[in-house]
């Protein structure tokens, strides 16, 4: 029998109703003036979680989130629908994680893209140019934008930084759609969110009758309201809603199950163990930050730990230690309210501290 994981007996009372995690977020959510929804669990599902706060200021000030809430999860796109696709064509034998996309993958050969590996991609050591918004560089036409992300010269020689930058999950998304002969909303479902149940994730934009429960994001200029539905990220709004570094909507309960999967992977799961066991390892050669494939080093922690996080620039989070046999989710709407991240950062510290220690 295996051992119970390290501190294992404490969580249920962290998760308890009125203990430490909900008293940390209602805090935490008080001092962002917006909403949050949390949830921690280990391989048997979600032991405890609340929700806090409203979703927003003036028609959003009387609606209050809870596990059903759909958000725009940001970045975190790159773990529920980027990553497992990939991690299925791995699994099928079909996507080299070491060769230059160059030598076998036919729209990068010739091009800056086709010097750098899909292992380097996922871990950000690709050398591609920061982030900026698509529109300014190649317009609006995507035919234009594929060729330019292909084509954009390499900032820095592959392998010899860490930098975390979209571009890379754009790009990774162009080559599983072309592995898998499908777009990625389709192929994430496919593989990931129907095996696991998770039946209120998708990418937008959401349906009208699917606004009711979805979080609001930033105020929009040009439709003189806020996003609600809508993709927050301007380069994956731009890609139709559909990208491999946003556009994917989810709930508390949903995530929960995708994360209960990476402790206990169902039979069959097109990218199980094999998959999650190699992507949560340092994947980085001692550059630092460390990361894992696709998956972020929570930061506090030391990578031997194996504490991995991924961050939405909505305000989503969550966390997972194989390890200690658990995993954290934290989700907000703080973009609605305001760009200053400080009490955000202060509450993600928080929270993470007070699981994973």
């Amino acid at each position: 029998m295996n051992p119970r994981p390290p501190g294992a007996d404490r969580l249920p009372a962290l998760a308890a109703p009125g203990g430490e995690l909900d008293r940390l977020v209602r805090a935490g959510a008080h001092a962002m003036g917006t909403g949050a929804v949390w949830a921690v669990g280990d391989a048997r599902g979600a032991l405890g979680g609340g929700r806090h706060g409203a979703l927003g200021q003036g028609p959003y000030a009387g609606l209050r989130p809870g596990p059903d809430t759909r958000y725009d999860l940001a970045s975190l796109t790159k773990i529920i629908a980027l990553w497992p696709c990939a991690g299925a064509l791995r699994q099928a034998g079909r996507l080299p994680l070491d060769e230059p996309l160059g030598h076998w993958w036919p729209p990068a050969e010739g091009r800056p893209a086709g010097r750098v590996t899909v292992r380097q991609l996922l871990a950000h050591t690709a050398g591609m140019l920061p982030y900026t918004r698509f529109e300014r560089l190649y317009g609006r036409d995507r035919a234009a934008v594929r060729t330019g992300v292909l084509a954009a010269p390499l900032y820095r020689e592959p392998g010899s930084a860490v930098e975390y930058t979209d571009r890379a999950a754009v790009l990774l998304g162009y080559l599983v759609e072309d592995l898998g002969g499908a777009p990625l909303d389709e192929l994430a479902a496919r593989w990931a969110w129907l095996p696991l149940g998770m039946t209120d994730t998708r990418y937008g934009p959401l349906d009208a009758a699917e606004l009711e429960r979805t979080a609001p994001t930033e105020y929009h200029e040009p439709i003189g309201a806020h996003l609600r539905g809508v993709v927050h990220d301007p380069s994956a709004r731009l890609l139709g809603g559909v990208s491999g570094n946003a556009g994917a909507f989810s709930t508390a309960r949903d995530l929960g199950r995708f994360l209960t999967a990476l402790l206990a992977p169902p039979p069959r799961l097109p990218w199980g163990e094999p998959w999650i066991a190699e992507s949560l390892r340092e994947q980085t050669g001692g550059l630092t930050p460390a990361r894992g494939l696709s998956w972020l080093y929570a930061a506090g922690t030391e990578p031997a730990e194996g504490t991995f996080v991924h961050y939405g620039f909505t305000g989503t989070g969550m966390w997972v230690s194989r390890r200690l046999g658990r995993w954290a989710l934290l989700l907000t709407n703080h973009v609605h309210r305001s760009r200053v991240t400080q009490p955000l950062t202060d509450l993600r510290n928080a929270y993470r501290q007070a699981v994973f220690g």
